[in-house]
């Protein structure tokens, strides 16, 4: 049966459902008011100050100790970055730039460079985390993401006591979420326990009422930093210079800005917190400075240009914080090394990545002993470009390193390599490293194409060591830089520490498995494959073939010590070194290793000629050392003589560096150690505790480090170190003084988890603990007393839920 409606009925029918969507609506709009009302405390708001807040006295601190400490480098949760207000205006993403199975080349997304306006983040979808629209308290705190985040963790504060539950997953590479403010309601319903602080105490009343404050006042910003007299005088003239248009100059200031882009510059006399990038500008001096955004230094910047030095406003993270000196005396050193040489400098090197991503191409006409004593002026800012650097998390660079190493670097004027640079000339092409071939580059060829170039460049260098006269150990000591007697950069220790790592002048810790000695073109490869030549940003492809050719590298480096060892012993220590792998392998490099038989160096009187090279270093290079290791190895008096309290807690920490072997497998890679005593904070001692993890191998990309079938727990040893050490401390300890004896019996005394966990509760600052942040805060502080320039703030992102 057929229904037919009359026209009048049909209108009346349509009235009446218009109104009841319009009402529904109506509803749908007041529900959801009442909803973003609900989610803003209005009760704090009408108790909030009226007047303006200062950002940079009230705000800011705040942001540094509770934000930043997570949020501040390219491996922060969803590239939300709280170091500076470009950052915060910038929002969040949620594109991860650690991703190792990327298999396109992502857009760079660094702050300040690949996008100059709040606008150009839009597109390149960065979502905002403050309100962006209408302008009132209530409105700019309802369409806040991040003040949603701060009062999620209010209304959801965390537990006080024990572990965490395992509904909180810290691991680095853990899914994100990252919701814009459309999408906030489900993330709270999903994670209600996952505010901000992330997986940290709550942040303290007045500290959340600041906050909230400063963004319900829209987030004002004031007072940004202007540079001061001291280093505006300085600009001046390193301007002039990188700038001055001569054919010698330029190919040295080219040189120089792609060893110091990366780099914190501070002037002498400038202030301790004050710092400056080497960059190149579309503007030159005396005009605002418009960087230029390449991927890579050497990459062509187009039209004219001007080097640059910028004022970086953003606060400092240690984990990226590479700090090179500029002075007077530093541009006399410069003057000396590159620019009074008589040399003829011939046509201006190509942009083309074949020739550009070459050092020893592109800056042939540059003396290479000039080159060369630059790097090793400031060896240790160098070698922490690969731990600081674009990796800042270190997985690609790191994983193919042991736990603690020393490194030591051969003298120029003994370098047959520098003597006759024609000789590296000729070698260029077998030095050319995989970034040079873009994303072009074949996995697959990667142990043919380089191997083949390796082995021909291990050939010659060999070639010259086969034909060296025997000499004995003392003689052998005249072929490693002092430093002129004086500079520390002579000696270094590198510690690994999973996924960071660390550098510190001088031989620290008890003697390690291996050592490096580094010549100027393996320091120069090592500079452009891991900082010049590595883009974050990368492919799967680029960062597989750094990773592997970091393994000719680092092999290059033990080598070069092993050569420094008889004979009849080098096949037994490098095997001891690497087994499954390394032996499958047997280098890729076949008759390379005819050197392996060759005695170059005499005079061994033990049967430990490892053991006795690193006590001949020591003595050779004793004045350059930077402090004895009275911990580790009892070398020297004890620190602190004149106090009775540091020898004792020296004396108790002594004891807890002989712990060894599987007794370490629940300590952390870093923990810092707070000994208190009576008086001012400031008074208190500080040490750090550092796992050195034993591998059977460190070749394999592909498998889980801290799987028992790469690991070597029976040999893992402890160092412990009477500084801060490291940019991600994994866990807190706080002693009294009185307890010192106590504490380092139990803790040499730990043979099981259970242990560990049992002294935990005594000793341990959870990330539960009340007084987290007090501590937290505390480190922090000292850290910058230790170093006033060199320090930057610890990352809390890898704090451990013990």
């Amino acid at each position: 049966m057929k229904v037919r409606l009359n026209s009048g009925l049909c209108l009346g029918i349509a009235l009446v459902i218009a109104v009841t969507l319009a009402v529904s609506a109506c509803a749908t709009r007041q529900q959801s008011l009442a909803t973003q009302q609900a989610a803003i405390d209005l009760s704090l708001l009408e108790t909030l100050p009226a007047e303006q807040i200062s950002y940079p006295q009230q705000v800011r601190p705040i942001l540094q100790r509770r934000c930043v400490v997570c949020h501040g480098c390219y491996d922060a949760p969803c590239q939300l970055k709280l170091s500076s207000p470009a950052g915060i205006q910038r929002g969040a993403s949620k594109v991860k730039v650690y991703n190792g199975a990327r298999f396109e080349t992502m857009a760079p997304t660094r702050l300040y460079v690949d996008a100059k306006s709040t606008a150009q983040w839009r597109r390149k979808g960065f979502h905002s985390i403050l309100n962006e629209g209408a302008a009132t308290a209530e409105q700019n705190l309802a369409e806040s993401v991040m003040y949603k985040m701060l009062r999620l963790k209010q209304i959801n504060p965390q537990a006080r006591v024990g572990m965490l539950s395992d509904r909180f997953d810290l691991a680095l590479d853990r899914k994100q979420s990252c919701p814009a403010n459309s999408e906030f309601d489900d993330y709270a319903k999903k994670f209600p326990e996952q505010g901000m602080p992330f997986a940290m105490p709550n942040l303290k009343d007045g500290e959340y009422r600041t906050l909230v404050q400063w963004l319900a006042q829209g987030s004002p910003v004031t007072g940004v930093p202007q540079p001061s007299a001291a280093a505006r005088d300085q600009i001046g003239r390193w301007e002039a210079f990188l700038n001055a248009d001569n054919d010698k100059q330029r190919l040295v200031s080219r040189y120089l800005y792609e060893h110091l882009f990366l780099g914190h510059m501070h002037f002498e006399g400038s202030g301790e917190r004050e710092f400056y990038r080497l960059v190149r500008s579309t503007t030159p001096p005396g005009q605002p400075v418009d960087e230029i955004p390449t991927v890579r230094p050497y990459d062509d910047p187009g039209a004219r240009f001007y080097y640059r030095l910028w004022h970086y406003p953003g606060d400092i993270v240690a984990k990226n914080h590479l700090v090179y000196e500029l002075s007077d005396a530093r541009l006399a050193r410069l003057r000396q090394l590159f620019i009074e040489p008589v040399y003829r400098v011939g046509e201006f090197p190509s942009w083309d990545p074949q020739v550009a991503a070459n050092p020893f191409q592109a800056f042939r006409d540059i003396p290479p002993r000039a080159r060369y004593q630059f790097l090793l002026d400031d060896a240790r800012y160098f070698i922490e470009g690969f731990i600081k650097g674009p990796v800042c998390r270190g997985m690609i660079a790191l994983n193919v390193i042991e736990d603690q190493f020393w490194v030591v670097f051969t003298d120029p004027d003994r370098d047959s390599m520098l003597k006759h640079p024609e000789l590296l000339a000729s070698m260029a092409d077998y030095l050319q490293i995989p970034s040079s071939q873009g994303d072009r580059v074949r996995i697959l060829s990667i142990w043919k194409d380089y191997q083949k170039r390796e082995q021909k460049y291990a050939q010659e260098r060999f070639r010259t060591y086969q034909a060296m006269q025997k000499i004995d150990l003392d003689q052998a000591m005249d072929y490693l830089w002092d430093g002129g007697g004086n500079n520390p950069n002579a000696a270094l220790t590198v510690f690994r520490h999973y996924d960071s790592a660390s550098v510190d002048y001088g031989f620290i810790g008890d003697f390690p498995e291996t050592a490096w000695v580094i010549d100027y073109p393996l320091l120069e490869r090592i500079h452009y494959l891991l900082v010049a030549g590595f883009n974050v940003f990368g492919n799967l492809k680029h960062q597989l073939t750094t990773r592997l050719y970091m393994d000719f590298l680092r092999m290059e480096g033990e080598d070069m010590f092993l050569s420094f060892l008889p004979a009849s012993h080098r096949q037994a220590i490098r095997d001891g070194w690497y087994v499954g792998m390394r032996k499958g392998m047997e280098r890729d490099l076949g008759e390379l290793d005819d050197w392996m038989r060759t005695d170059v160096v005499t005079g061994y009187r033990t049967t430990d000629p490892q053991r006795e090279l690193y006590r001949r270093m020591l003595r050779y290079l004793a004045p350059v050392l930077a402090r004895d290791d009275v911990i580790n190895r009892g070398d020297g008096p004890a620190r602190g003589a004149g106090e009775a309290d540091k020898p004792r807690v020296d004396r108790a920490m002594r004891q807890i560096a002989q712990v060894r072997g599987e007794a370490l497998r629940a300590f952390p890679d870093v923990a810092l150690v707070r000994v208190r005593r009576h008086g001012a904070p400031e008074q208190d001692l500080v040490y750090s505790f550092i796992r050195n993890k034993a591998y059977k191998n460190v070749t394999s990309i592909f498998e889980d480090e801290r799987d028992d079938a790469t690991r070597d727990y029976r040999n893992d040893t402890l160092t412990v170190v009477d500084w801060i050490e490291g940019a991600y401390p994994n866990f807190f300890f706080d002693i009294a003084i009185e307890e010192i004896d106590t504490f380092t019996s139990r803790y040499a005394a730990l043979r099981s988890r259970d242990d560990y966990e049992r002294f935990v509760s005594r000793y341990g600052i959870r990330r539960t603990n009340s007084g987290f942040w007090e501590t937290a805060d505390w480190f922090q502080d000292q850290y910058r007393r230790e170093k006033p320039v060199l320090s930057g703030l610890l990352d809390l992102n890898r704090y451990q839920n013990r």
